[in-house]
Formats: C-alpha cells, structure tokens, sequence
C-alpha cells in the first residue's frame, strides 16, 4: 500500500515535552514517523517531521486539530502539511 506522507513543522520557544506530546498524539492515531529532525536556535525549537498516514483510522484534519490545540497549550506554531503540497510549494 502507498504511503501517505505529509510533514509537520515545529516552532516555538524550547521547553521540555515537546517531541513527547507530539509523538504520543502520532501513536495514538497510528501515524508512522518516517523522519524527523530538531534542533535549538539560540532560545527557538525547530523540529520537522515526515510522517505516513496510510494506516490511521482518522482524518487529516483531525490529527491537524489534535496538533493545534497541542500549540496552543504549548505556545508553539505547528503546520501540517501533506507531502504534495510541499513539494509544489518547493519545486525550482
């Protein structure tokens, strides 16, 4: 079965439980992390994640809502974006 991959983008001032909560809210919806990456920028936490959905049994746009109350909570901007979007936004 073809992969459903999309990415999510993480910024927002570093405190602890980040890669926690939103890893926990991929498990628990069944989201596969293919790769992820994160890094501390002066005081600033950056993390991208490429992520495959083909085997959750919910929505985009629930795990999209999911994502977003976990920003608010923790005062971080969080983007998911699917994989296509990204690269017709990226293309040369």
């Amino acid at each position: 079965m073809k992969k459903e991959l999309l990415f999510i983008t993480v910024i927002g001032a570093d405190k602890k439980g980040i890669v926690a909560k939103i890893s926990n809210l991929l498990y628990d919806y069944n989201v596969n992390i293919e790769d992820i990456n994160q890094k501390i920028m002066e005081t600033y936490f950056v993390m991208t994640m490429l992520v495959d959905m083909k085997d959750t049994t919910s929505s985009i746009e629930t795990v999209r809502s999911k994502l977003d109350k976990i920003g608010e909570q923790m005062e971080l901007k969080i983007q998911l974006q699917h994989e296509d979007i990204f690269k017709m936004m990226h293309r040369v």
